[in-house]
């Protein structure tokens, strides 16, 4: 029964993975890659990449439940903030932004990945931890997306930590300092269900419902570059309550 099991898993990966693989080809080559190279389309670009994330989401036999204890203002960007726990984050965090057009900070070594890495690094804000020019470089990007109007997602962690039976890893500084220093105002997220639901390996998962849920929205304009730590421990206290809540 456990390896018939570990059969439909691995099969409904390969299809995770054919879809994800064929709506690149399709959304991203045609859609979203020629509409990312201006700010005037990149809405448009950023419906695609909404679109490619819904299909692949949902066609993957995920449902979404969120939940918001206070609405997003449409004129105003902000850093969205969140654990992470799945590649599925990140289409999460697209799917409940519609009217925020929405800029991750990611990893550099995915831009080399055939095809993607390119649509990756056009549509994203590349950063090599290791390299205190790329950090900077970040911070500048960063502050030329917010002032075209755009919102910005960072996952503190810096990634989903190897050890599954960490809760919640360590900050890092870059959304806290980015945050304080533009006056963006923070979304605090919590996503719960997916470290379960979609790990890394091959022999574990299922689809179901993932819960997501607003915590607060944290204002910064009376903040400066010096509160940055102090932002980042009440940041990490809200999203660690709310997940040890469970």
């Amino acid at each position: 029964m456990k390896m018939l099991s570990e059969i439909f898993i691995i099969l409904w990966k390969c299809w995770f993975c054919f879809l994800t693989v064929f709506l690149i080809l399709t959304i991203g080559i045609f859609w979203t890659y020629p509409l990312s190279f201006s700010q005037k389309t990149f809405p448009l670009a950023y419906k695609g990449i909404r679109l490619w994330a819904i299909l692949i989401f949902y066609g993957s036999g995920f449902r979404l439940n969120l939940e918001r204890n206070q609405e997003l203002n449409p004129n105003q960007s902000y850093m969205f903030i969140s654990n992470h726990t799945s590649g599925i984050d990140i289409l999460v965090m697209a799917i409940i932004h519609p009217k925020h057009p929405i800029v991750f900070v990611a990893k550099e070594e995915l831009s080399k990945v055939p095809i993607f890495g390119r649509i990756y690094k056009q549509i994203c804000i590349l950063v090599n931890r290791s390299d205190n020019t790329s950090k900077r470089r970040v911070f500048k990007l960063a502050k030329e997306k917010i002032n075209l109007g755009n919102s910005i997602v960072i996952f503190p962690e810096g990634g989903v930590p190897d050890d599954t039976n960490i809760i919640l890893d360590e900050f890092k500084d870059g959304a806290f300092a980015i945050a304080t220093i533009t006056d963006l105002p923070i979304a605090v997220y919590t996503i719960k269900g997916l470290k379960e639901m979609f790990p890394f390996s091959w022999r574990k998962g299922y689809p179901g419902t993932v819960e997501v849920k607003l915590l607060d929205i944290i204002e910064t304009k009376e903040l400066s570059l010096k509160d940055k730590d102090g932002l980042k421990e009440v940041c990490f206290q809200k999203i660690l309550s709310e997940l040890k809540s469970e």
